[in-house]
């Protein structure tokens, strides 16, 4: 991967043989391609099949950025008239939660280090969880001037984040130039719970998302209702409609899958639409 054009505008990378490009726009948007440029924006007999990845992180305030993605294409479309909204988001918001906490505070032990650097976790191809980590402990440690002292970038994908490096260096003083700054810009870093609450972040400002939530809970309630109207059928038709060992066992079946299910729903929504515990540490 080799970076084709950088200047104040952002910069440009293209992978090796023509395999695709990914593209920095200043401030805040990220986008690329795993197809060629070339064939972008040309007009054919054939339409060609064109897929793409757009992500803006906008800083709104020290410690905290808006999240904006989109996968544009014009294969597949039909797909998106059969699996409703929430479940694609399900993928990219466990994939933003499992880092969050970690991340978060690592950028607030290493103060110096630059508030943006969710760009750089975006671009690189290392572990998202390990590399960032390690980064920032050296960052805060050799100064964000002297950040190509204090990490190894050897892959030609690193090409990308010394690209930002070095555009947020020239063009930004490798700071965000807030509105009002202060002495101590990153707020005190909230518990896990908080930093990772899925609800207000995006359930809340999602239509898709709060409608699946409601159907549900509708939907767990509903079981639990189930399984105690199964138990009281099996109480009043006892002798009666039920009589054999075999329909007792399989209205007591019923009665637990229902109650299963609505516990299993009940664990899904938790983790999907309020908060999910991946195991980070508090410390």
């Amino acid at each position: 991967m080799k970076t084709k054009e950088a200047n104040v505008d952002g910069f440009l990378t293209e992978q090796q043989e023509n395999r695709g490009y990914f593209r920095y726009v200043a401030p805040c948007t990220f986008y690329g391609s795993p197809l060629p440029r070339e064939g972008l924006g040309m007009q054919e007999k054939k339409k060609k099949p064109q897929f793409m990845m757009v992500f803006m992180c906008i800083p709104v305030a020290p410690g905290k950025s808006r999240v904006i993605w989109a996968l544009p294409r014009n294969v597949g479309v039909w797909l998106d008239k059969v699996i409703p909204r929430w479940y694609y988001h399900m993928g990219p918001n466990a994939l933003f939660d499992s880092d969050m906490y970690l991340l978060h505070v690592e950028v607030i032990n290493g103060a110096q280090a630059t508030e943006t650097h969710c760009s750089e976790f975006l671009n690189s191809e290392h572990d998202p969880i390990v590399l960032p980590s390690f980064q920032e402990r050296n960052f805060a440690a050799a100064g964000v001037e002297n950040w190509h002292k204090a990490v190894y970038v050897p892959t030609s994908s690193d090409n990308m984040v010394i690209a930002f490096r070095n555009w947020f260096r020239k063009h930004c003083k490798s700071q965000v130039g807030w509105a009002v700054p202060t002495a101590d810009q990153l707020p005190v870093t909230p518990t896990k719970d908080k930093l990772m609450e899925r609800y207000w972040s995006h359930v809340a400002q999602c239509r898709s998302c709060s409608a699946a939530l409601k159907a549900m809970k509708a939907l767990e309630v509903a079981l639990q209702f189930a399984s105690v109207a199964v138990v009281g059928f099996l109480a009043v038709a006892k002798g009666t409609l039920v009589t054999s060992v075999v329909q007792r066992a399989a209205v007591v079946s019923l009665a637990v899958l229902c109650f299963g299910a609505s516990r299993w729903l009940a664990s899904f929504i938790q983790k999907n639409f309020y908060f999910h515990d991946y195991i980070h540490a508090y410390k």
